[in-house]
């Protein structure tokens, strides 16, 4: 009886294990697909912006980014575990702020900050608890599971998020999201522990890394409002220059002088931040840039498509999360569907598929945005980026983690996770500051063509609107200008103009999003040729 009972016990530890994992990683990812299709109605609850909301996004994945190597290192001293546990804590403290933040600042401390910080201590710890708790033969059964709970969390997340927000208010996702720490804490017993390593943090790695991409991510993210080389009018300027360019300048020099101090500490037989060897790895460089392209070219999308949804076509956030529901079936489908249907295709093909559907589905997207266009105009589009990032999720991962030997792959998933969380801060830094940038110009150009507006009303939005135009839909541009008391033929042509503007700016950012993709097929050419496990045949072309 006692050995039936332990039986019954040691199977379902994998099943314990699996579900508290799955957890995590559903944890992880939820949130940034609830943010995008509530972004107009966070931002109204908190009085800012969608540049506002754009900075707390970007933030948050640049959180991650800079410190999720940072991250695993932690969890090599005090056990994966326990940095599990230490980092839903954080993470949870961040989700009840920010369900609880009345402005802007503290959804940035709550959101951007603590859950960046925790996520950067689960993440990590993920990888390494599937490798303690699961004997090798299993581990990529384990790892797929993993990560199609993060799929799952894609496809779910714009309805999730939308349904709430709609009926409710999004700050339930946020409490829900407690509750769900809660309930993942006390499980976190029943797995078992990596191993504990004696290693030592590099402090001065660390610091270069936040510092360097922090520096650049900023400058990225300021640029549509504060312009690349040249300030805008009423804009800040150092020695007669944007601080944009500076910031960028600066950044990539303290990510060049972090190159150095990992190599040095390196040939010195230390404890580097990042054994910069690996990056010498053509297959494992080759899937990580395809990692970043991705995610940039996907937070770029998910960032300007809901605008176009929730603010032009003004609708719900249940409405917004709906229509996007095409993009996530089809990329769970994909990245499930691929592996099982072709187990041997060629990963460099697949890729490059991928990476042909998504700029297809960008190219249409921007090309059936006018004054008609209604909702549908989305369903096609959104189907080929689905298929286009469910492609390449199927591949990069086996391919990455298959570059190095096993004993490696901790680092590489800290590198993958940098590479990831790096691409959707630019991403989203780069895509939405082309599209204020835009914005700003056009309705400006706008209005100055209008013979309905009186020269002075005209001279006056130059001045005003030259640092930036906040993204309003017509309604709330109709109220603002009515409680201004502007005569109605001269708000009627400022609505005009926005309208024309608005658009003008979407398809701009699109584009720019198509060109990322389309400049993504250059680099393809490390990913190899053949299906993980076998020879491969060459890597040219």
């Amino acid at each position: 009886m006692q050995a039936d009972t332990e039986s019954r016990a040691a199977a379902a530890r994998p099943t314990i294990v699996l579900a508290t994992l799955s957890a995590g990683q559903f944890l992880m990812t939820l949130d940034s697909s609830v943010m995008n299709v509530s972004m107009a109605q966070v931002a109204s609850d908190l009085g800012t912006t969608i540049t506002g909301i754009q900075t707390a996004i970007t933030l948050y994945t640049l959180v991650m980014a800079t410190l999720m190597i940072t991250g695993g290192k932690i969890g090599s001293i005090i056990g994966r575990r326990r940095a599990f546990a230490v980092g839903l804590v954080i993470y949870g403290a961040g989700s009840l702020t920010t369900a609880l933040a009345p402005n802007l600042g503290v959804l940035l401390i709550g959101w951007s900050l603590l859950e960046g910080i925790g996520a950067a201590l689960i993440m990590p710890a993920i990888v390494a608890l599937v490798a303690a708790n699961f004997p090798p033969e299993r581990r990529s059964s384990a790892y797929g599971l993993i990560a199609a709970s993060g799929a799952i969390a894609v496809a779910a997340g714009p309805l999730i998020g939308g349904a709430v927000t709609t009926f409710a208010s999004w700050r339930y996702v946020f409490a829900g999201e407690v509750v769900l720490v809660l309930v993942i804490l006390p499980v976190l017993r029943r797995i078992e522990d990596a191993t504990p390593t004696r290693v030592r943090i590099d402090i001065v790695g660390s610091v270069l890394s936040v510092l360097g991409l922090g520096l650049v991510v900023y400058g990225v993210l300021r640029s549509g409002e504060w312009g690349w080389l040249h300030s805008r009018a009423g804009g800040p300027e150092v020695l007669g220059l944007s601080p944009v360019i500076w910031l960028v300048l600066g950044g990539l020099l303290v990510v060049y002088a972090l190159t150095r101090w990992e190599a040095y500490l390196t040939r010195r037989g230390r404890d580097p931040l990042l054994d910069i060897r690996l990056l010498g790895n053509r297959q494992l460089s080759g899937g990580l840039t395809m990692f970043f392209a991705q995610f940039m070219i996907q937070a770029g999308v998910f960032f300007t498509v809901p605008l176009f949804l929730s603010v032009v076509l003004e609708l719900s956030a249940l409405q917004t999360g709906v229509r996007l529901l095409p993009l996530s079936v089809a990329l769970l489908a994909a990245a499930v569907g691929i592996p099982k249907l072709w187990p041997h295709a060629m990963p460099r093909r697949v890729v490059r598929l991928g990476l042909a559907s998504m700029t297809a589905g960008i190219g249409i997207l921007a090309a059936g945005m006018d004054p008609g266009a209604n909702a549908g105009v989305v369903a096609i589009p959104m189907l080929l980026m689905g298929l286009g990032l469910g492609a390449l999720s199927s591949q990069l991962g086996a391919v990455t983690v298959s570059a190095v030997p096993d004993s490696r792959s901790a680092e590489v998933g800290g590198l993958q996770n940098t590479a990831t969380n790096l691409g959707a801060s630019l991403g989203t830094a780069l895509i939405g500051s082309v599209l204020i940038a835009t914005l700003s110009a056009s309705i400006v150009a706008g209005i100055q063509d209008d013979p309905r507006i009186p020269p002075s009303v005209q001279e006056q939005a130059t001045v005003e609107l030259a640092s930036g135009v906040p993204f309003l839909s017509d309604t709330q541009l109709d109220t603002a200008l009515a409680d201004a008391k502007v005569d109605p033929p001269v708000a009627d042509a400022v609505v005009a103009a926005n309208s024309d503007a608005r658009l003008e700016a979407l398809q701009a950012a699109l584009a720019l999003a198509a060109l990322l993709a389309v400049g993504a097929l250059f680099f393809s050419g490390r990913i190899p040729r053949t299906a993980v496990g076998e020879r491969d045949e060459g890597s040219d072309g």
